[in-house]
């Protein structure tokens, strides 16, 4: 029989319940988020919804299993920030060490860079070797942590903060939307160019 195959695309609805799945826990038991409380499936679809106008919002499935995803959103509101974006990425428990961060943030980071976005951020709480890791592998660079920065789960954690330069432009151009370049192949290329790193 032919082995589960391992893919990764674009988020849909048909992806929110799975993708709550995977963050409730992360939301109640630790401090890699600071939410205090999960999201309901409603605020969830929005809040996916929201986030695709403007970023990429990726999944990584097996045989229809969602087994990590991983986003864009903005850094900060004020305008010169706008080609600044934030990353985040989860992988579900039953998935870690297949590649599937790496592969949902290769394509992730492709596809932010085809947006014309020049910076990608990741703030990460405190310590997360996991997470530190893959941000390490993928190229970026620690540029500071800001200490007792979030009170959750009885303690005070540090966030740091990571960089990766996505493009290196003295005019940035203006951004194209996930809609803007659907269609384009260098887009479909974008999203899938994770593929190489997921252990099938």
């Amino acid at each position: 029989a032919d082995m589960p195959h391992m893919t990764i695309r674009l988020a849909g609805p048909q992806d929110v319940a799975a993708m709550l799945d995977i963050y409730t826990p992360v939301v109640r038991d630790t401090a890699i988020s600071f939410e205090e409380t999960a999201p309901s499936l409603a605020e969830f679809e929005d809040r996916v919804r929201a986030v695709s106008k403007s970023f990429p919002w990726l999944v990584c499935v097996r045989d229809g299993d969602v087994l990590g995803y991983a986003y864009g959103s903005t850094f900060s509101p004020r305008a010169a920030y706008q080609w600044a974006a934030e990353t985040t990425v989860y992988v579900a428990d039953g998935a870690k060490r297949r590649g599937v961060g790496r592969g949902l943030y290769t394509s992730l980071l492709a596809c932010l860079a085809l947006q014309g976005y020049a910076v990608a951020i990741a703030r990460i709480a405190l310590p997360n070797a996991g997470s530190v890791g893959l941000h390490e592998a993928m190229g970026f660079e620690s540029f500071g942590m800001l200490p007792r920065a979030g009170f959750k789960l009885g303690t005070w954690h540090d966030v740091g903060y990571w960089r990766l330069a996505l493009a290196d432009v003295g005019q940035p151009d203006p951004l194209k939307t996930p809609s803007d370049l659907l269609g384009d192949a260098s887009w479909s290329d974008g999203v899938r160019s994770g593929h190489a790193f997921l252990k099938q």
